[in-house]
């Protein structure tokens, strides 16, 4: 009985179809990289979006140089509700031109890459951050006899202002509806805010047309020791949507405040 004869193996030469360690290693590099940024990239468009704060007209909900997480589900696929904190571009009018800022070509690439995946926001600048007040066909009143702001005759008690001690929830007193198609948005810091009540006296009355809106804030994502998640307080508004659909005679009246 013969023995079979088995082949000899060789080490592979240059000659050899292996390729060296460090070539898989790079072309799987690649490959990572690619595929991350493809996703980042249709996370930014599609899903979320980071922005930071450059004004205080949110304190003391957002400081400034926050950064914030925005779902850009809302509101083409989920509605904007009661008490959201929006960001939405310039409605007309609203922002001042910014100056160019200087910066190498460099830094320049990096923001351009950095923004394209999200991790960045050069536009920041170029859009606006208020907590939804009232929606489409809400009339908001400032003030109540207590001083505060009413959504269809419901008073609201408002904990996220800023305020100055045993001031109204409001500069100056307003009654307004809002139309279809638009929102009626407030800053946080009442007294230093440039929002719809600051822009009431503007051809557009201060609304803002829900097609501006890019997004809901969810989160504060920096600094670390500021990681929070921002809510719409359901409670301060509780009631408010009932009130506007509502038949007239039982619809609940508001308490102006008597005229001086």
């Amino acid at each position: 009985m013969s023995e079979t004869e088995l082949p000899t193996m060789q080490p592979a030469g240059r000659h050899g179809r292996r390729r060296p360690g460090w070539v898989t290693f790079l072309r799987d590099l690649a490959v990572i990289l690619v595929v991350a940024f493809l996703v980042s990239f249709l996370l930014k468009t599609f899903l979320i979006r980071s922005f930071y704060i450059p004004s205080s007209s949110m304190e003391d909900t957002l400081q400034i140089n926050d950064r914030i997480i925005v779902n850009e589900l809302v509101p083409n696929v989920m509605p904007v509700q009661y008490g959201d904190v929006i960001v939405f571009r310039d409605p007309g009018g609203w922002l001042t031109a910014q100056p160019v800022r200087e910066s190498n070509w460099l830094l320049g690439a990096l923001d351009w890459i950095g923004s394209l995946v999200g991790l960045t926001a050069s536009d920041s600048n170029d859009h606006l951050i208020k907590r939804v007040i009232g929606l489409s066909g809400d009339h908001v009143v400032c003030c109540t006899a207590t001083g505060n702001l009413s959504v269809n005759g419901v008073p609201l008690d408002e904990p996220y202002i800023k305020i100055p001690a045993g001031a109204d929830a409001a500069p100056r007193e307003f009654d307004v509806t809002v139309p279809a198609g638009s929102l009626w948005v407030m800053g946080d810091n009442r007294y230093n805010s440039r929002d719809s009540l600051g822009h009431i006296d503007d051809p557009g009355g201060g609304f803002v047309p829900i097609q501006t809106v890019v997004g809901k804030s969810l989160v504060i994502s920096w600094p670390i020791g500021r990681w929070s998640v921002l809510g719409n307080y359901p409670l301060t508004f509780a009631g408010v949507a009932e009130a506007r659909t509502a038949p007239t005679s039982g619809s609940t009246a508001t308490a102006l405040r008597p005229a001086p």
